[in-house]
């Protein structure tokens, strides 16, 4: 059996890094067990659904560094939901109910006065033909309920029954089918709830291993219900701990918060991305994964927190700057050459300034004062500024190297009879315009004696 898995958002939105941890997870597990991952899209919601999302998810997984193996939409698989219809209409396991919305919202409202529970009491079952052709013709139309299998002989003696799964997240899980209404799966008009698309595709597409929120742990009753009614072996299920921002409130793809586009366009390097959204809320530490397999070395499912995950996005700066310090010239050259830094001296300057970098376009200002001097006039005492004219008329002949800096500032030191901060920061500013920075003993190779005599105030 080969591991298959999937990631089934719903395209009404951009994704965001907590939609990310699910295709992680996802995407990890299948790593680790020389699995399949599917993208499906989820867009039966044909009023809310839109190419355009589902080609930025493609977008957003792909530079997180997932690969699909397959791309499904739901929009293109009707014929499978039909045929899944059909066939739990002859089981008589899909029956047709007419009460409006108002008067089921009556009828919870009866039951809890009375103490029962709010569920649905198939009184539908009850119709005979005759009912049900008054009511059609009266303009009502039906939508169709899953009897759940929670009974011995008599749909209206429904009786503890226990639907059991050892989660690969949360362990041994338990919902008991009596203490639920028998899901809704096909609407007034036709059309499809969440449950029955989904079930009818992870059969079809062979999924083995279902992970994702838990948001969804108590559909999973029904939903093994509904595999085993349509001749399915369920497959196994994770479910994972949510993601919320700091405050604790939930992450939504409609407001667009923390959107994988967002980050992406705010310079946030991908692996900073995969290791907050996959990391947040297990036994692991929330340290910078270098690629993904760093990620899959330290993926375990069980090791995950029952309890939903706060994180703050400044994390994500500092998981970003960790990567860009340790980032090698060629894994970022072709980047840096997108944003003008080219050459012979791109690699000494990307050495000498990625430990300064809080995002890869930060680069660039680097590399305009390397090139150009200063981008403001630095302010210097006048004491300062006869310090460095002096310093400068010190300044050793080439070729310079790493040492180079080092040998001038011992000669001005002994001539000046300054030292530490009073040495180097007028100098430094001269250089740069910035009180901090690189190591000048790096750029100054960078910068040539040239360069270096055209920055003397």
């Amino acid at each position: 059996m080969t591991v298959t898995v999937r990631f089934a958002p719903s395209p009404t939105g951009n994704i965001h890094i907590g939609n990310a941890r699910t295709a992680l997870f996802n995407w990890l597990f299948a790593l680790n067990n020389g699995g399949r991952f599917i993208q499906r899209f989820d867009d039966t919601d044909v009023e809310r659904s839109r190419q355009e999302y589902a080609d930025n998810i493609l977008t957003d997984i792909a530079w997180l560094g997932i690969e699909p193996v397959a791309v499904e939409y739901q929009s293109k698989r009707f014929a499978i939901y039909e045929a899944a219809v059909v066939k739990l209409k002859a089981a008589g396991l899909l029956y047709p109910c007419y009460e409006t919305a108002e008067e089921l919202d009556l009828k919870r409202k009866i039951r809890l006065t009375r103490r029962l529970p709010p569920v649905y009491g198939r009184e539908a079952l009850k119709l005979t033909a005759d009912d049900r052709a008054k009511l059609e013709a009266g303009g009502r139309r039906p939508h169709w309920r899953f009897l759940l299998p929670n009974f011995d002989t008599d749909p209206f003696s429904p009786r503890r029954t226990e639907i059991r799964w050892n989660d690969l997240v949360r362990g041994e899980e338990t919902v008991d089918l009596a203490s639920l209404s028998d899901p809704v799966l096909v609407r007034e008009d036709g059309t499809y709830l969440y449950t029955l698309p989904s079930v009818a595709d992870d059969i079809d597409l062979g999924i083995t291993h279902l992970i994702r929120g838990d948001d969804h742990v108590t559909n999973t009753g029904v939903q093994i219900a509904l595999f085993k009614a349509l001749g399915a072996e369920p497959p196994a299920f994770g479910h994972h701990n949510l993601l919320t921002a700091a405050t604790g409130e939930g992450l939504s793809k409609r407001t667009g918060a923390l959107s994988i586009a967002s980050l992406r366009a705010d310079g946030i390097e991908p692996m900073a991305v995969a290791s907050l959204a996959f990391l947040t809320g297990t036994s692991e530490n929330v340290v910078a994964a270098r690629d993904m397999a760093d990620l899959a070395g330290r993926f375990d499912l069980s090791a995950t927190s029952r309890s939903a995950s706060k994180f703050d996005p400044a994390d994500l700066v500092v998981l970003n700057r960790t990567l860009l310090h340790g980032m090698a010239f060629a894994a970022v050259a072709e980047r840096l050459a997108a944003l003008g830094i080219a050459g012979a001296k791109a690699e000494p300057f990307w050495l000498a300034v990625r430990g300064n970098l809080d995002r890869l376009a930060d680069a660039v200002a680097w590399w305009r004062i390397v090139a150009e001097g200063p981008i403001e006039k630095p302010e210097l005492s006048d004491e300062d500024r006869d310090f460095v004219r002096g310093a400068f008329d010190l300044l050793p002949p080439e070729p310079w190297d790493g040492t180079t800096f080092r040998t001038w500032m011992d000669q001005v030191k002994a001539a000046s009879g300054r030292k530490g901060k009073a040495l180097f920061m007028p100098v430094r500013l001269a250089l740069t315009g910035l009180p901090s920075g690189p190591e000048l003993a790096d750029l100054l190779p960078l910068l040539g004696r040239e360069g270096t005599r055209a920055r003397r105030p």
